[in-house]
């Protein structure tokens, strides 16, 4: 990348999913996860992803050390976005009391495809959060770290240490790297149309003629 990472930070931070998700579809990567739900409303999750593999079973099929969260924490970095691949399994991965040391270290965030807990905390401290299910049940015993660092697969979208993620309330998209650049550059292009749209039907313009006209509004 060129251009530094705070500065498309900023960038991401002005620019929907819906308007990623244009461009991811032009240049036809599938980068977009639909299922998971923002657990606080109102707060994107922006920056490159920590990934993280996780297995459930019944109670009691693992030792409380397998249940890494610490590890999750220790591992990413100011900004960094944890991605969790859990296989949508409607157990706790991430309690209140993570999110809390989560946001004292400054991580940008964490998807969860299975559960997160302890929802009335989540609102107190304000942590973006994104997940498949709120549910009580603790994943002590229950859920075992596999990997932290390899690459994850959730909904089919491949998420590879690094690959950048922006979460909002229409959906989450997943940004390879190598693209991350190009794909900012093509939603800030349509994100000026859509503005432009938007004068011009206040001047008059009719949503169909804006159609006609703005490809990608």
């Amino acid at each position: 990348m060129t251009t530094p990472p705070d500065a498309l930070r900023a960038k991401l931070s002005a620019i929907g999913t819906s308007t990623l998700a244009n461009a991811l579809d032009d240049l036809d990567i599938h980068g977009v996860i639909t299922g998971l739900r923002a657990i606080v409303p109102g707060i994107k999750a922006i920056g490159p992803a920590v990934t993280v593999r996780e297995r459930t079973a019944a109670k009691g099929s693992f030792p409380v050390s397998d249940f890494k969260v610490g590890h999750m924490i220790e591992t990413a970095g100011p900004g960094d976005v944890i991605v969790v691949e859990n296989g949508g399994a409607p157990v706790s991965t991430w309690g209140g009391m993570a999110s809390y040391a989560a946001k004292l270290k400054g991580i940008g965030g964490l998807l969860v495809d299975g559960g997160v807990r302890d929802w009335e905390e989540q609102q107190e401290f304000q942590f973006p959060l994104y997940a498949r299910h709120m549910v009580p049940t603790p994943g002590k015993t229950r859920i075992k770290v596999e990997a932290i660092g390899e690459p994850v697969v959730i909904e089919g979208v491949v998420i590879r240490p690094g690959d950048w993620i922006v979460a909002d309330g229409s959906g989450i998209c997943v940004l390879p790297v190598e693209k991350l650049e190009q794909l900012v550059e093509m939603s800030e292009r349509f994100a000026v149309d859509d503005a432009q749209a938007m004068r011009e039907m206040d001047k008059g313009l009719t949503f169909k003629e804006a159609l006609t006209k703005f490809a990608k509004i």
